[in-house]
């Protein structure tokens, strides 16, 4: 009797698929950060001045980081300069690996500044103020280049609706800040646990260069599937243990910044846990790409809070490129389960650059019976309102 395999072919084909996660996808979402950056920089709202003042406020607090996270380090260099006096140090060099050390823990492995920046959502309300003037700013942008067009081939509009959601956290969907923060800060205190732990480990002698690549094949197998991981696993053997690092936060912080800059928008369409995992899997390359790039600006000194809040204003943009417009309140039902899937993704991803801010060919089509109001309504609202979610589905 022949032995059944543990694996199909096709199984196996379908574990090593990286759809998800492709270079395509990856360069889409790095191409939305500078479009969608260059969108929001182009709202005058932006540009108020309560803005003038938490941009200012951002400048000072970046300041204000930076200093805060070199307190530790200077207290060490002027603790070993103390004690420099009693021992002789000339031809030592265990004590520039300290602080050398130290840095690069705080900075990569602990992921402080990130950390100090995204607390700054739940202390004050202006990312999200940030994120809605800027998805009503795209609506009008969008209805002003596709003036004079048929109104049934343009998409609905995404800010009056949205707007009407209630706000709740994103995860714990309750109203209470304090949860909201409580949840944030027990993620990051498993993720820096995490984090410190296999970075630790990866100092054991023979088994420690090991740890580092199975610790990351085993993050990228559950986000990205089994083929991006087998790649991560086959280079992190080679790869320095510093640079490994330093590739694995980045890519685990760009995560963790999209969920943050992601919030505005699932604090207001309720998802499950499940249909939240579903919907960041299947954009999960875009995301990446998108979320790598900011990441990458918000590490500028000083200017990074200020990259974070245009970050935010961005993701406005985002959001209108990988889901559909949202109905009102009252008839979300299955709205959430819907958009799990990213429906005009190949679609998306197959235009050519110059098209990637048209949306023309992207669109959903809008119900006949919907007309364009021009008046009274800077963003081109519809006068009718349109028909519930599951009729324009099924449309």
């Amino acid at each position: 009797m022949a032995q059944k395999p543990l694996l199909t072919q096709e199984q196996l084909k379908k574990k090593l698929e990286i759809s998800n996660f492709e270079p395509n996808a990856i360069l889409r979402g790095a191409q939305l950060t500078i479009v969608g950056a260059h969108r929001a920089l182009q709202n005058p709202a932006l540009f108020t001045s309560s803005h003038y003042k938490q941009a200012a406020i951002a400048v000072a607090v970046g300041i204000a980081i930076r200093i805060a996270i070199a307190i530790p380090i200077i207290g060490i260099k002027v603790l070993l300069w103390f004690l420099s006096f009693i021992f002789t140090f000339e031809h030592a060099t265990w004590d520039e690996n300290i602080v050398g050390g130290l840095d690069f823990i705080e900075k990569y492995v602990l992921q402080v500044p990130f950390f100090l920046m995204t607390l700054l959502r739940y202390v004050t309300p202006t990312l999200d103020n940030m994120f809605m003037d800027s998805l009503a700013w795209v609506d009008k942008t969008y209805y002003a280049k596709h003036k004079g067009e048929d109104p049934s081939r343009l998409r609905a509009e995404y800010y009056p609706n949205l707007r009407e959601y209630p706000i709740r956290d994103g995860s714990t969907h309750t109203t209470s800040t304090a949860e909201a923060i409580s949840m944030f800060l027990m993620r990051f205190g498993k993720r820096a646990g995490i984090s410190l732990a296999v970075f630790a480990l990866s100092y054991i002698p023979y088994v420690g260069r090991l740890v580092l690549p199975a610790a990351s094949f085993y993050t990228f197998n559950k986000a990205a599937g089994l083929g991006p991981a087998a790649v991560v696993f086959g280079t992190g053997l080679f790869l320095p243990r510093r640079y490994l690092v330093i590739f694995l936060q980045s890519y685990f912080s760009s995560r963790s910044l999209m969920r943050e800059l992601l919030e505005p928008y699932f604090s207001r369409v309720k998802f499950t846990k499940e249909q939240k995992k579903h919907w960041f899997h299947d954009r999960e390359g875009l995301l990446f790409g998108f979320g790598l790039g900011f990441y990458i600006f918000q590490r500028i000194p000083l200017l990074g809070v200020l990259i974070y809040g245009i970050a935010e204003a961005s993701t406005a943009y985002l959001i209108t490129k990988v889901t559909d417009p949202p109905p009102k309140p009252a008839e979300s039902e299955g709205f959430a389960a819907s958009q799990q899937e990213w429906k005009n993704k190949h679609e998306f991803l197959n235009l050519r650059l110059s098209d990637i801010d048209t949306g023309r060919h992207l669109s959903r089509p809008r119900p006949e019976s919907s007309t364009l109001s021009t008046q009274g309504n800077s963003s081109g609202a519809f006068s009718d309102d349109p028909p519930p979610y599951t009729e324009m589905r099924s449309r």
